[in-house]
């Protein structure tokens, strides 16, 4: 199947999923962003790069490093595996200056 044939296909997809969830008539969808989100969804659920690089087509795993940046839930999980033992974890959540300013009056 030609590129133009998918883009045209997804396009058709997305017109009659809009119907039904009017919000992705809003969205910007692409053959692109689809092989993204699917190698984001195949990392996110521990399936080993090299096999994302075969699944999408690549002859390398360097290839596919483009489709894999780690979305914000992947880097707190695997910050909240590097905290000291006994540390709670959780996000950063710097120090509140205007309650410590309203504390000292």
């Amino acid at each position: 199947m030609a590129r133009s044939s998918v883009t045209q296909r997804l396009k058709l997809a997305v017109a009659t999923a809009a119907e039904r969830h009017p919000q992705l008539a809003q969205r910007s969808i692409s053959p692109h962003t689809v092989r993204h989100t699917t190698a984001m969804h195949l990392l996110q659920s521990g399936v080993d790069i090299t096999v994302i690089a075969l699944w999408l087509g690549h002859e390398s795993p360097a290839t596919t490093h483009m489709y894999l940046q780690a979305d914000l839930s992947m880097k707190e999980r695997t910050l909240d595996k590097l905290q000291p033992i006994g540390a709670r974890p959780g996000r950063y959540r710097p120090p509140d200056q205007l309650m410590q300013f309203l504390q000292s009056l």
